[in-house]
């Protein structure tokens, strides 16, 4: 049998960064970090490596990232004093693990 040699592999054209992406997505809208991953095309993981990244660099601009903290389904508790902009494994009031995700948004 032969092998049929690979093609190369050609990234997508892109005219702006991901973050730069990112950042006019979220201008006008409030977005999880999965349908923030579907509209850019990247991993859910890279989305908020990028949210990360956005969220130090726009408070030097007149911007703020404003997140929607993550809460439980289960018990309606509210991740408020959460750091880490990742939605939480499982509620530490009832161990449910039917936590909504937290949103994301830009404003000035």
């Amino acid at each position: 049998m032969k092998k049929r040699p690979k093609e190369p592999f050609i990234p997508v054209e892109r005219h702006e960064t991901i973050r730069q992406q990112i950042m006019d997505i979220l201008a006008g809208k409030i977005l999880s970090a999965k349908e923030i991953s579907g509209h850019v095309r990247i991993p859910e993981k890279e989305a908020y490596e990028h949210l990360e990244h956005i969220r130090k660099t726009i408070n030097k601009r007149e911007q703020n990232l404003t997140v929607t903290p993550a809460e439980c389904i289960k018990c309606g508790f509210l991740f408020k004093k959460r750091e880490r902009l990742k939605k939480p494994g499982k509620c530490p009031v009832c161990k449910s693990e039917h936590i909504l995700e937290p949103l994301f948004a830009i404003k000035k």
